[in-house]
């Protein structure tokens, strides 16, 4: 193989010709020398790439098929202290790779400077320790596939990890366990849609690595924030190898889901590498062009960390930019998927080191064609000064919503207070409709792959994180749980009664709230974790899901299906604007009205009451000229004790039938009630009942 022409600088990466030859692009702005390294059969072949136009070095290669291993040496200065790292001993993954095949080893030769001083270069040579980009072709028949554009307002998110919902799963073949193939599997889509989920939100699955401190802990990266390729799906998930079966396979997945209807959201990580501070190894971007990619600090010999990972990719610089741009549309136009959850989203949009809502990664999203159409969602926060912006993304996005999950986590443990409930159940009105924004710009959660389960949430009251083998020191001890009398798993039937109807609370709550909903997957049948708030390093039946259920987990699984039923078979539960709290016809109800225990319209002493622990929001349809359209009313007991309310009575309604009793788990129990009529309420309970005609 050898150079047979001056080839391209654009586009970036290596493109296969159609006639076993590639187009080899790579930008090292900065940088002397740039080699393409290509393996066969384990020996390396270096050709330089001589032709250089705007910082991009570039080449046509007459054999290069897909399939071929291969990686860049890129030769420049060391001069760690104004953030020069260039060493040409290390073997560099190609940033635009569409697959990448092997593991990082844990040795010295993975990093650039040696042992503990990173101003001395390492001239060992990485290339038997870590991974290599492989070639690709794109060739796959999609059969009319396309992303489904399903509207916000209909969408239930089911947040899941490929590799951990399917592992233990009896009715996926085992060969297909733990991958793409296997979440797209029949048994788990049957899952997925008696649920009554729209839409799968996959944990990271850009190619990823273990971060050192995991290597010499004998661990692995589980949950896979951790991203080395920002355009190959993660290797191990395939079961059709790593030399490009990932790619296919992932495609096929993609297709299989969006022909039963599920749309695919990735969760993305574009605020940081797998690279580390400057005492991390030198895998890709650190070793092609260090202060292009990274935020630096202002010597330049030091990253800047806004994400807890040690570096943070600079989205300010125009190549970076887009990089990351040119990934998002690969994602959508080749794979087919149909949205992104941006992780630690803040970080990707500070210009200097302010969050700036007009940064030019936002600018440039809400000019792209492709992706504005896409569902972009937010974690509106980082671990900067400033970072935390929920509420605050532009019109476009939608923003994961902590505030939701810690009032529904503060009302269902028993804290006293309506206010923050009331605004958070209904929308959220106060985050988001200043700026013309909907009540699904909200993506409401109570619990993610970050914390405790909803079983965790209700049987712990502190983490128990010794697995990790950090001493019980990582995840969060701002919980906002309970575990009514004793800590973790127990016999007692009355604990486990509460404890059991408390995340059929919570679930109910979740799937009746206005916004859209996401389930963490495996909540709706009482998944534990064994209290392990940060599962991210346990790759095994700690963070796998069990399917192998006890009778109360089945009886709890139907009973979500039912709820969101009634989320999807009622437009109440699925507005498109916020409700205004007036009538919608002369002498009609309010489409939103709240009432206090006594059956009486909430007044500001009402929501101010410290000790009050019951909250009655009354929904009425905007759909009015729809007869079948109907009103509901959702009654909250956060109180351990049984108390005795008041149904509103006309206009709201004439009667009232129970549609649901989280006490027993009951749906559609065919009990009615009159209007204004006083029924018991039990404690640590929910009721929603439907308006008579």
């Amino acid at each position: 193989m050898h150079r047979d022409g001056e080839g391209s600088w654009d586009p970036l990466g290596v493109t296969p010709d159609g006639a076993g030859g590639a187009n080899v692009a790579l930008w090292a702005q900065g940088a002397d020398r740039v080699e393409l390294c290509v393996f066969v059969d384990g020996v390396e072949t270096r050709i330089e790439l001589t032709s250089r136009l705007h910082n991009i070095f570039y080449a046509h290669i007459d054999e290069l098929p897909a399939g071929t291993l291969y990686g860049f040496r890129v030769h420049g200065p060391w001069d760690p202290e104004t953030g020069q790292r260039w060493n040409p001993a290390k073997l560099l993954q190609d940033p635009y790779a569409r697959a990448i095949d092997g593991q990082l080893l844990l040795n010295p030769a993975i990093f650039g400077h040696k042992g503990a001083d990173d101003l001395v270069i390492d001239a060992h040579d990485s290339a038997p320790f870590v991974p290599r980009s492989v070639v690709v072709s794109d060739n796959f028949d999609w059969q009319g596939d396309r992303p489904l554009e399903r509207s916000w307002s209909d969408t239930v998110i089911y947040e899941t990890h490929v590799r951990g919902i399917t592992m233990n799963h009896p009715g996926v073949p085992e060969h297909l366990r733990g991958t793409y193939a296997g979440l797209a599997t029949a048994p788990v889509i049957e899952h997925l849609k008696a649920l009554g989920v729209s839409a799968v939100e996959l944990l990271p699955l850009h190619h990823f690595v273990d971060e050192v401190h995991l290597l010499e802990c004998g661990l692995t990266n589980y949950w896979g924030y951790n991203s080395l390729g920002f355009f190959a799906p993660h290797a191990r998930y395939s079961s059709t190898g790593s030399r490009g079966g990932q790619v296919s396979e992932f495609k096929e997945m993609v297709r299989t889901l969006h022909g039963e209807g599920l749309e695919v959201i990735l969760d993305v990580v574009y605020n940081h590498t797998a690279e580390g501070n400057q005492f991390g190894p030198t895998l890709s971007f650190r070793g092609i062009t260090n202060d292009g990619y990274y935020k630096l600090a202002e010597s330049g010999r030091y990253h800047v960390d806004y994400t807890g990972c040690g570096n943070t990719l600079d989205l300010s610089h125009p190549h970076v930019l887009q990089m990351v741009l040119d990934s998002l549309r690969y994602w959508v136009n080749e794979m087919h998927v149909d949205g992104f959850r941006f992780d630690l989203a803040s970080a990707l949009i500070r210009s200097t080191e302010d969050v700036d809502m007009l940064s030019s990664f936002l600018t440039a999203i809400s000019q792209d064609p492709v992706l504005r159409r896409t569902k972009l969602i937010a974690e509106p926060w980082d671990l900067g000064p400033g970072g935390y912006q929920v509420g605050e993304f532009p019109f476009l996005w939608t923003e994961w919503n902590d505030r939701y999950r810690d009032s529904v986590r503060d009302f269902w443990r028993g804290t006293p207070g309506l206010r923050e409930l009331g605004w958070r159940m209904s929308g959220s009105a106060d985050l988001y409709e200043s700026d013309g924004k909907r009540p699904y710009s909200s993506i409401n959660f109570i619990t993610a792959h970050d914390g405790f389960t909803m079983r965790d949430l209700v049987s712990f009251e502190r983490k128990h994180n010794e697995a990790n083998l950090e001493a019980n020191r990582d995840g969060t001890d701002n919980n906002r749980s309970r575990n009514y009398g004793h800590e973790g798993e127990t016999d007692n039937e009355e604990i486990n009664a509460i404890r059991r109807r408390q995340i059929r609370n919570m679930l109910t709550t979740l799937a009746l709230s206005a916004g859209v909903p996401m389930i963490n997957g495996g909540d709706e049948f009482g998944r534990t974790q064994q209290g392990n708030n940060n599962a991210y390093c346990q790759d095994n039946s700690l963070a796998w899901f069990g399917w192998d259920w006890e009778q109360w987990q089945c009886d709890l699984n139907s009973y979500a299906q039912s709820v969101f039923a009634l989320r999807r078979e009622n437009q109440v539960f699925r507005q498109t604007h916020f409700s205004r709290g007036e009538s919608l016809v002369d002498g009609g109800p309010e489409d939103l009205a709240w009432f206090d225990r006594g059956g009486q319209m909430m007044e500001e002493d009402s929501w101010n009451e410290p000790s009050a622990q019951t909250l009655m929001m009354f929904l009425a349809p905007h759909q009015v000229a729809d007869p079948s359209a109907r009103s509901f009313l959702l009654i909250a007991h956060g109180g351990g004790d049984d108390i005795e309310v008041t149904l509103p009575g006309e206009p709201y309604a004439t009667d009232w039938e129970v549609c649901v009793d989280s006490f027993d788990g009951a749906v559609w129990p065919g009990v009615e009630h009159a209007a204004g009529s006083k029924i018991p309420m039990r404690a640590y309970s929910t009721l929603v009942l439907r308006a008579g005609t």
